[in-house]
């Protein structure tokens, strides 16, 4: 079995009175493809923004390939090799792929003083990405506002992987999507594991997790109540976990 890049040991976040995320562990693996489901305020989110370094933990401890780590801002997850892609995906449509690729570590030469851009490396860098993803995009010039939402999404994962990511957490990155671009999306997110990153994907499309995840775990109330390889499961089984008519997380909750 694959060692753990990252173990998350007894996490908990509290807001005032109201507990988020209680006593939550969990091990996310090189090369594996990890599902978070849950249904609403299962906590799902408040995880996801401990690990990305959002949100510190009211208790608990995250530890990276051995080593315990605390994260104080999402640079911080950033450094650690972990990279968020969000739904909303943040990239500014009137910029290049290439520019949103590179966006905030543009790689400059000085001139007389003066810096300038190195266009032709970073436009080489995000062409060897694409190709590498099969992204299908050819030409890292364009602007990002023509791309398709699937486009996107892969352009998102170049920046992370730019970013020397080695944990790449995709939040419902095929929400909206139509069928022929959420095929591709879902291609996009086997190829980051394949690649060795580490990916964590959440979404409420158990059909799409089962077409992509190695494991699942379910969250339900703050807490982690199931974990499952996704081959020794089905759709059913992992509906009645998230709804808790499950006898295992019916026993579960009544011991809480």
């Amino acid at each position: 079995m694959t060692e753990p890049f990252l173990v998350a040991r007894n996490i908990a976040k509290r807001f005032g009175a109201l507990t988020a995320l209680a006593n939550v562990d969990l091990e996310i693996r090189s090369g594996e493809v990890l599902a978070l489901l849950g249904d609403n305020g299962a906590g799902k989110s408040t995880f996801i923004k401990i690990l990305a370094g959002a949100h510190p933990p009211s208790g608990g401890e995250l530890v990276i390939e051995g080593n315990p780590v605390a994260f104080h801002s999402p640079k911080d997850a950033a450094a650690s090799g972990i990279a968020t892609i969000f739904q909303e995906l943040a990239l500014s449509e009137n910029l290049s792929i290439a520019e949103n690729v590179f966006l905030g570590r543009e790689l400059k030469r000085s001139i007389l003083g003066i810096p300038f851009l190195k266009r032709k490396e970073m436009r080489q860098r995000v062409d060897g990405l694409l190709k590498e993803l099969d992204a299908h995009i050819s030409d890292p010039e364009a602007p990002v506002g023509s791309l398709s939402g699937g486009q996107r999404q892969a352009v998102a994962i170049c920046r992370a992987l730019n970013l020397n990511a080695r944990l790449v957490i995709m939040d419902e990155p095929t929400a909206a999507l139509a069928v022929a671009e959420t095929r591709k999306v879902l291609a996009l997110t086997r190829r980051l594991a394949a690649r060795g990153c580490a990916v964590v994907l959440i979404s409420h499309n158990i059909s799409e997790v089962f077409e992509v995840a190695d494991r699942i775990v379910v969250f339900r109330r703050g807490r982690k109540v199931a974990e499952r390889l996704a081959a020794d499961t089905d759709h059913e089984e992992v509906v009645s976990l998230i709804t808790g008519a499950h006898p295992d997380v019916r026993a579960l909750e009544k011991t809480n």
